[in-house]
Formats: C-alpha cells, structure tokens, sequence
C-alpha cells in the first residue's frame, strides 16, 4: 500500500511540475543549478542588484535562480501570435514563432534556436532528475529545458517559461526589454 501511495505521489509531483521544476532557494539546492555568474561568463554582465532593477520579481526567480512558472499560466504557452520571442532580460532573439508548437505540456515550446550559438544547453541534475537546462547565451539567463521528443527531423522541444521571453514584432528595430512594471 505505501508503494502504491508513494508512486501516485511522484506521480501527482510529476505531472503538476512537468518539463521544469522551481528549485528551492537553499545553498544545496543551488549548488545543483548551472545558472550562476560565477561559475560561467557571458557577454552581457550584470550584478545580481542590477538585474533585480531591470526584471519583474517572477523573471528574476525564473531567469536568474532558475525558477519555473506554473504549466498552463504563463503568457506565450498558448499564444499564436507572429513574430521573434526575445530573452526578456538581454532582449537577444532565441526562437521564432514559425518554430512554435502545441506540446500539450503548459509552457511555449519550439522545436529550435533562431541560430546556432543563442542558447547554452547545459546538464542539470537537480531534483533527483537529469535534464538539459538552456540558458541565453548572451547574459546566462535561465529559459527552460530542452527534452528529445519534439516534432521534426531534430526531434527537440525546447520547452520555455512564458517569464523568460519577450515576444517582439519582427517589425519593431526598437525593442527592448519589458520594463518593471
């Protein structure tokens, strides 16, 4: 009887975090993420005091600890709007529209980078599980994780939280990151 309680627990947690869990703000819990500044350096720099200036407290716990939002809340997971989804903290373009897809998992999923380079996969081990994190590689923002069970030749699916992208009109040379509101 405890197998079984136990195993429709894992999988009640399974299924209500899906592709990305919310890591505990605990030094041990951190020492399992890779989206930290000072393990790894990137073009654009900020201090964490900076960023806590430029983001809204839901990206800040998503872009810069590695946080998730909850499936099925975020702004793009089912938008089908045109256009370039942005990182919200650096304003580099990582995915476009075109490359958007249903997943039925509850965050914006695509099935590739805008180019090679945009991204940094990186291997996270957090949470008892091993999983592919993608971070912006212009500023080392975290985004989401990329799974092997996309559509298309690559068969990827770069699943994102809604928080960590900023969709932009291909037609607005000014864009620039959302301020605070």
């Amino acid at each position: 009887m405890k197998q079984i309680f136990l195993s429709l627990t894992l999988s009640a947690v399974a299924f209500v975090t899906g592709c990305n869990a919310a890591p505990t703000n605990s030094p041990a819990a951190r020492n399992n993420l890779t989206n930290t500044n000072s393990t790894m350096k990137f073009p654009l720099q900020r201090s964490e005091a900076e960023w806590r200036k430029i983001l809204t407290p839901e990206q800040y716990h998503v872009l810069r600890e590695a946080g998730t939002e909850r499936a099925f809340t975020g702004k793009y997971w089912d938008t089908k709007t045109l256009g370039e989804y942005r990182c919200a903290a650096c304003g580099e373009i990582l995915f476009k529209s075109d490359d958007k897809f249903d997943s039925h998992c509850g965050w914006p999923s695509f099935s590739e980078v805008v180019a090679q380079g945009k991204v940094i996969e990186h291997k996270d081990t957090s949470f008892g599980m091993v999983r592919t994190e993608v971070l912006c590689a212009n500023c080392g923002s975290h985004l989401g994780h990329v799974f092997d069970d996309g559509p298309g030749p690559k068969g990827l699916r770069y699943c994102i939280n809604s928080a960590s992208i900023d969709l932009a009109d291909t037609n607005a040379p000014s864009w620039k990151p959302a301020e605070k509101k």
